[in-house]
């Protein structure tokens, strides 16, 4: 069973009883409120604020792309606007430099993914990363700091292979590289814990 199939599997079980799609809905919507309290706690002023929806916006984009292996351009596009909004408001440098940087970062992480997926692409001779991949990191790119962009795709790609691990050892059923993996459902999440831990005041 493809990792598609057993997420789908667990999802129909979830879903088949009322009791079943309410648990999932308290579950998301405790995530969400921990999320949105911890951006506020963590990060001051309007920077927390702003957290706090990039927390929603990669929440939803993390569901969705769980379910359907798909990532909406409109809200990858929120995740960008609002970084450029989030930047312009609270960047020491001032408004235009700040912005400025975070479209840089933006190009930066998303050309470099989008070159993953075209090697990826002539070595294998089929897709392994999604355009939908590639549009989220250029937006996660606008929210992070230079240091910070590898060790949210490092975060991202650890619980991408330990998810599917999990799932497989769990199944009892052999490692095929071949194995499609919602990726967005793990990038998503990264780029809201790389903002936290370069924006929090953590005492370090």
């Amino acid at each position: 069973m493809s990792w598609r199939a057993a997420t789908s599997v667990l999802l129909r079980r979830g879903a088949d009883s009322r009791e079943g799609r309410m648990i999932g809905i308290a579950a998301l919507v405790g995530l969400g409120a921990a999320a949105v309290v911890t951006s506020l706690t963590f990060a001051p002023g309007f920077s927390g604020w702003f957290g706090a929806a990039l927390a929603l916006l990669t929440l939803a984009i993390a569901v969705i792309d769980a379910r359907s292996f798909l990532i909406p351009n409109e809200l990858s596009l929120a995740v960008f606007a609002l970084a450029l909004v989030s930047t312009a408001v609270g960047a020491p440098e001032g408004a235009m430099t700040g912005v400025a940087f975070a479209i840089l970062r933006a190009c930066v992480l998303g050309l470099a993914f989008f070159a993953l997926r075209e090697v990826y692409y002539r070595w294998r001779g089929r897709e392994g990363i999604g355009f939908g991949d590639v549009k989220l990191a250029a937006a996660g790119g606008a929210w992070l700091d230079w240091p910070m962009m590898p060790v949210a795709v490092e975060i991202a790609a650890l619980a991408a292979i330990a998810a599917y691990l999990l799932v497989q050892s769990a199944g009892r059923r052999r490692i095929d590289a071949s194995e499609r993996l919602p990726f967005g459902l793990f990038l998503a999440p990264a780029i809201w814990l790389g903002w936290l831990i370069q924006t929090g005041n953590f005492g370090f």
